[in-house]
């Protein structure tokens, strides 16, 4: 839903990288290639990233007033 703020695993900080990452992935660049250019050598902290499915819009849908 939200990406961390530090790798779960390595506790890296990563959570600042994503909007960049996500940017440059829309772009159409290969994620392969970003994510060594961002510094994530790690494979702990590149799952959290291609594994992340953003599903904060869906879920405010049924947020209580």
């Amino acid at each position: 839903m939200i990406i961390p703020v530090r790798c779960i695993s390595c506790g890296k900080p990563i959570a600042q990288l994503y909007e960049s990452y996500k940017e440059r992935v829309a772009k159409s660049e290969e994620p392969k290639k970003v994510l060594d250019e961002l510094g994530l050598k790690r494979y702990c902290c590149r799952s959290i990233f291609i594994g992340h499915v953003d599903l904060i819009d869906e879920i405010s849908k049924f947020r209580k007033d």
